[in-house]
C-alpha cells in the first residue's frame, strides 16, 4: 500500500453519471469536514464548466478546499462516451468528426481558470510543469480557505 506512510485521509470518488460533481461534492465534503481538515478537489477542466459556481460557495464559506483543475482543453469524457457509442451500436456518431471534435473541444475560447476562480473570489496559480505544481500545491496548502490550480495539461 503507497499510502501506508502518509497521513489519515479519505478518498472520494465518482463511479459514473455525474459530469461535474466534483466542485459541488467538495463543498458537502469541506462542511463536513469541519475547519481542521483539507480537501483536494481533482477535477478536469470539462467537468469544472459544470459547476464554477461552486467556487463561489467556497470563498464565501471560506471552506478549505484545493481545487486541481487538470486543464487540457478537452471534454474527454464525452470523447470517450462518444467512441463507446461507435464501438457498442450501430449509431455511428463519427459520421461528422470535425462537427464531433468542435462539440468536445474547450480551447476556443479557451478557458482561463484562473480569472474564473478569482472572479469567485478564489485566489488561483497556474502550473505548467511539475515543479510549478508543486510549489502551487504548497502554498494552496499553507493558505487558510479555498485556493484553485490550473494544471495545464495541453
Amino acid at each position: 500500500d503507497k499510502s501506508a506512510g502518509c497521513s489519515r485521509f479519505q478518498h472520494l470518488t465518482l463511479t459514473g453519471g455525474a459530469i461535474g460533481l466534483g466542485p459541488c461534492a467538495s463543498v458537502g465534503a469541506a462542511v463536513a469536514a469541519g475547519a481542521s481538515r483539507r480537501v483536494v478537489n481533482l477535477q478536469a477542466d470539462g467537468g469544472a464548466a459544470y459547476a464554477p459556481q461552486a467556487l463561489w460557495t467556497q470563498a464565501r464559506e471560506r471552506l478549505n478546499v484545493v481545487t486541481v483543475v487538470c486543464a487540457n482543453a478537452r471534454y474527454a469524457i464525452l470523447e470517450l462516451e462518444q467512441m463507446m457509442q461507435r464501438t457498442n451500436s450501430n449509431n455511428d456518431v463519427s459520421r461528422e468528426p470535425r462537427a464531433s471534435k468542435r462539440l468536445t473541444t474547450l480551447a476556443d475560447p479557451k478557458i482561463d481558470w484562473t480569472r474564473v476562480a478569482e472572479g469567485f473570489g478564489v485566489p488561483a496559480a497556474r502550473a505548467e510543469c511539475p515543479e510549478g505544481f508543486a510549489r502551487a500545491l504548497k502554498r494552496a496548502l499553507e493558505r487558510n480557505g479555498p485556493s484553485l490550480i490550473e494544471a495545464v495539461l495541453a
